[in-house]
């Protein structure tokens, strides 16, 4: 085909623009689907300081998610009730917690902030507008504790869309925490251990799990105490008193549960034994058949029966 000068301009001019056209598609951002967690993070960020809000609340949501029954369930309980001073409802609806519309419901779908286990927002940034409310003395300790350091989001143990968060019922808390704690799941079937498997006890009756300023996130300052809350018998001060239980209730026993009766960490005298291997009991008379007071029975404690203490004149042994 024949074509002057006058018909190549044009042409040219024409393939420039569609090329121009191919290059700003390709610049533009990437799918909602297919976005990088760093990069929703960011437009996360974009979007929280232009704080664009929308005018009409949940109602812009509900154009959309009424349909979903899980969105729907939020309206069952505390965080949907437009009632209650202070929940997300009575303030910027769903948008206090999934952050500003923006554009989200215009075209590009941009992303909002999700919860759970499947979210790409950072466990950190989830939790932060959990704490933005629930920010009381019970979870001063937060940051820093066992669960914020391990990247444990808040909705991975609660639930919000729901008319009853089920770990705050005492039957189901147990179970939400074993899912994550498998040694302490396994602990408490063996054959001594605390009633945990029945719920007569819940992990809860002596942790915080949302921080605390002592070990093992323990609601009181250390083992021993958060013992004596049930076992106040075993509290001293004792006249004759045993270093290891002044010291430390888990020196001797498991608290989750053991093999050994009163869920000792190991069988007497092989218990008694890492401390006392010199007392000599070995190598006495009385002690050396195979079948004695030193290994039957109660072991250590046919004689020793006061090893929590003794308030004796003669306990010195703890043998009263």
């Amino acid at each position: 085909m024949n074509m002057d000068a006058t018909g190549i301009k044009p042409l040219i001019q024409g393939s420039f623009i569609a090329i121009l056209m191919l290059l700003s598609i390709n610049a533009m951002a990437t799918p909602p689907d297919e976005q990088s967690a760093l990069e929703i993070e960011q437009i996360l960020d974009k979007k929280f300081a232009e704080g664009q809000y929308s005018a009409k609340g949940a109602d812009s949501c509900l154009t959309c998610h009424r349909k979903s029954q899980t969105v729907m369930a939020l309206f069952d309980g505390v965080h949907g009730s437009t009632a209650l001073k202070g929940s997300p409802m009575a303030d910027l609806q769903c948008e206090a917690c999934h952050g500003p519309l923006g554009k989200h419901n215009k075209g590009g779908k941009e992303p909002m902030i999700t919860f759970g286990a499947n979210s790409p927002v950072p466990p950190a940034k989830q939790n932060s507008v959990c704490m933005s409310c629930h920010n009381d003395d019970q979870r001063m300790a937060w940051n820093g504790n066992h669960h914020d350091t391990a990247d444990v989001a808040c909705a991975d143990c609660h639930k919000v869309h729901t008319a009853h968060d089920p770990i705050s019922t005492r039957a189901q808390e147990v179970a939400v925490c074993t899912s994550c704690h498998a040694q302490q799941k396994a602990d408490m079937h063996k054959r001594s251990a605390h009633p945990m498997q029945w719920q007569q006890m819940v992990c809860s009756d002596c942790h915080n799990p949302h921080g605390s300023l002592s070990d093992a996130s323990l609601k009181q300052m250390s083992v021993n105490d958060n013992c004596y809350a049930c076992h106040a018998e075993k509290r001293g001060p004792k006249l004759w008193e045993h270093a290891p239980v002044t010291d430390n209730c888990a020196s001797c026993h498991n608290p989750h549960g053991s093999v050994n009766e009163t869920m000792l960490i190991a069988k007497p005298p092989q218990l008694c034994q890492q401390c006392h291997a010199s007392d000599g009991h070995t190598s006495n008379a009385v002690f050396g058949n195979t079948t004695n007071a030193f290994n039957a029975g109660q072991s250590c404690m046919n004689c020793h029966s006061q090893v929590h203490g003794s308030n004796h004149p003669s306990g010195k042994l703890l043998q009263r």
